[in-house]
């Protein structure tokens, strides 16, 4: 996988978390807000709000995996001979 592919599918693992809070948070509040919806609706969104993170979780192994830190260079490096 080339580096760019790895940093796309971490963009989008981060992307995915994002929307995942916000998710969570705004069927929260329409929750508390005691908002009339069907009990298909609720059971529907709290899969979605459970099941959501693991592909996020792939898409960031997979962009760690494809996408690896730079080296890091030693403090002092030897001379060559």
């Amino acid at each position: 996988m080339q580096r760019k592919h790895g940093l796309f599918l971490l963009g989008v693992a981060v992307w995915n978390f994002i929307t995942w809070g916000m998710f969570t948070k705004n069927l929260y509040a329409a929750h508390s807000a005691g908002e009339d919806r069907p009990a298909g609706y609720w059971i529907a969104h709290t899969v979605l709000i459970v099941i959501n993170p693991v592909p996020g979780g792939v898409f960031a192994a997979l962009g760690c995996e494809g996408a690896p830190l730079p080296a890091s260079s030693p403090a002092v490096s030897e001379p060559h001979s």
